[in-house]
């Protein structure tokens, strides 16, 4: 297979991958295995085909090798026909999520600038349940910028935490990605199956879900409602032995089902993005009776590390291939090139976040020097100083989180801790909140703040956000959260450094 490129000086590719790489690792196997499943299982005959159909089309509005596309498109056999498409052509192909609004698509775009956007009319009645839409694709050429490097594919950071990064990945970073996966013990092999609830569009679902599948000769089925009732009907459609993959907000979100159905091909389910909670995790055990594995990854880099049968928690193993180590509490990765397009931007990824091989994970970690496993602790900006006193507000989400009364919760640092929570219908009030937090946080860590909203905004990936900007729309009916304030001075504005 030919996937290497030359780089620039800067670290960035700069050819445009050879094409070939996507019969040689993706298209390549039996033409009447089915390979996909919507409504209907798709053989890899009939993807190719409409791989091929597609690649004409784009071909007839100016989209070649070295060129860029961006795809906005809802999960569908579109988007996979499109980007295997694009790929093919030997462009670069940037993956927007269906979720934007019109004004984010549109900066967007304006940041990409490609030469060939491909859309669809947005899914109408699916409602943020839809796991797949049928989709009739429009094609519309425009007066973009040809692809600067041979990123095969660009993708935006979650943007939990602040402004999304445009992320760059090479052909060959995509098939290294694909070797760990199939070296690692516990992913689906061939002649098994995967029910994904993850996007295609970032970094789970497309490569852990969709590229992997096709790599490995595993069947991929993607459920049409993203509802417990829904996730578990797809995975009694099949017979093969079946792994979930999903986030926490899926674990959850099975975790309410009073009486699961006995579902005898279900191993078990992988997880990312998150770490879950200890009591979600073991009421997610108990309750269907398989193994609930986690994965450590990022848009930058994909799988970093896994523990797929829970024997470590809350311990990961690197992925073989990958090379971790702790500085100041910090994990780093080692990386031959910056992932980052824009990386001369406010916030685009940089010196900061890459810099001498190494790339800055901005998460907290140890690794045990024994057995080379790793402990992920939570975002560093989760650390902060109150009153000259560390408070890592993980923690503090975790127990507010762990509360009976609350459904989910999410603590961030503005002038003074503040929890933004949905309590359970019927279940108590934000003072009621605090009087259980105060047995079991120190008076320090305590939100001074509690606002009690209807919902909680999550990015495209299920994550939580935490950009207090965001947060502060919260809500439903009333729109004004309701908010309980601390009648104690202890860790107020004055103390926070």
């Amino acid at each position: 297979m030919k996937a290497a490129a030359t780089t620039s000086p800067g670290g960035l590719a700069a050819l445009p991958p050879d094409p070939s790489w996507v019969d040689e690792v993706l298209l390549r196997g039996a033409g009447s295995e089915p390979c996909l499943t919507f409504d209907e299982p798709v053989s890899r005959d009939e993807l190719r085909q409409l791989v091929s159909v597609r690649q004409a089309v784009l071909a007839a509005a100016g989209l070649r090798r070295g060129g860029s596309v961006a795809l906005c498109l809802a999960p569908s056999l579109a988007l996979v026909a499109n980007l295997l498409a694009s790929w093919r052509i030997g462009a670069q192909a940037a993956l927007l999520d269906h979720r934007l609004t019109p004004y984010e698509t549109d900066r967007a775009l304006a940041r990409l600038d490609p030469q060939v956007v491909v859309t669809a009319e947005r899914p109408a009645g699916g409602g943020p349940a839809g796991g797949f839409y049928h989709q009739q694709d429009v094609v519309t050429a425009r007066p973009g910028r040809p692809a600067r490097t041979s990123h095969a594919v660009v993708q935006l950071s979650s943007g939990s935490t602040g402004p999304a990064k445009i992320i760059g990945r090479t052909a060959a970073d995509l098939i290294d990605e694909l070797g760990r996966y199939a070296r690692i013990e516990g992913v689906p092999r061939a002649g098994e199956r995967i029910v994904s609830t993850a996007s295609m569009v970032h970094v789970l679902g497309l490569v852990g879900g969709l590229l992997h599948s096709l790599h490995a000769g595993v069947r991929l089925a993607v459920p049409r409602r993203l509802t417990a009732e829904g996730i578990l009907a797809t995975v009694a459609a099949g017979p093969e032995p079946t792994t979930l993959l999903g986030v926490p907000f899926h674990i959850e979100l099975l975790g309410w089902v009073a009486q699961p159905p006995r579902l005898p091909q279900l191993t078990g389910m992988t997880t990312g993005g998150e770490l879950v909670r200890a009591q979600v995790h073991e009421a997610f055990v108990d309750r269907y009776g398989v193994r609930l594995g986690s994965m450590y990854g990022m848009t930058e880099v994909g799988v970093i590390a896994t523990d797929l049968f829970g024997e470590h928690r809350p311990e990961v193993t690197p992925a073989p291939g990958l090379t971790l180590r702790a500085v100041d509490g910090e994990l780093l990765i080692a990386r031959e090139a910056s992932p980052y397009l824009d990386h001369g931007n406010p916030g685009g990824g940089g010196p900061t976040r890459w810099a001498d091989g190494w790339l800055h994970t901005k998460d907290g970690g140890a690794v045990d020097p024994g057995t080379g496993r790793v402990r992920v602790l939570g975002r560093l900006d989760s650390q902060v100083s109150v009153g000259g006193l560390k408070v890592d507000l993980t923690e503090v989400e975790h127990t507010l989180a762990a509360l009976p009364e609350v459904s989910a919760a999410v603590v961030v640092l503005g002038a003074s801790i503040e929890a933004y929570v949905v309590l359970r219908p019927g279940s108590g009030t934000a003072a009621q909140i605090e009087a259980q937090l105060a047995e079991r946080l120190a008076a320090y860590k305590r939100p001074r703040l509690i606002h009690v909203v209807d919902q909680l905004p999550r990015t495209a990936t299920g994550k939580l956000v935490r950009d207090r900007a965001a947060l502060s729309g919260a809500g439903g009916s009333p729109q004004t959260p309701t908010v309980h304030e601390r009648s104690d001075r202890k860790g107020t504005t004055s103390d926070v450094h």
